[in-house]
């Protein structure tokens, strides 16, 4: 695991994941011409929606498979 800090919402917060995870979100983030910060605040907005919503460390996972499935 591997933990890293982004700001969400103004506030700091840390999320731990795996090396693979965050190599795959840095790499849709730059695909999609966007900050990594940007590209997981779009992310934790879409959970909070769900009801009940995951864990931001579980949304971004989720994320993750989903867009290496569908190869966007």
């Amino acid at each position: 695991m591997r933990k890293r800090s982004v700001t969400l919402k103004g506030h700091r917060t840390s999320i731990a994941l795996e090396p693979e995870f965050w190599a795959a979100l840095d790499n849709f983030s730059e695909h999609d011409d966007r900050s990594l910060a940007s590209l997981i605040a779009r992310i934790d907005r879409d959970r909070l929606k769900q009801a009940p919503p995951p864990g931001l460390a579980s949304a971004l996972r989720v994320y993750v498979l989903k867009r290496v499935r569908t190869k966007d």
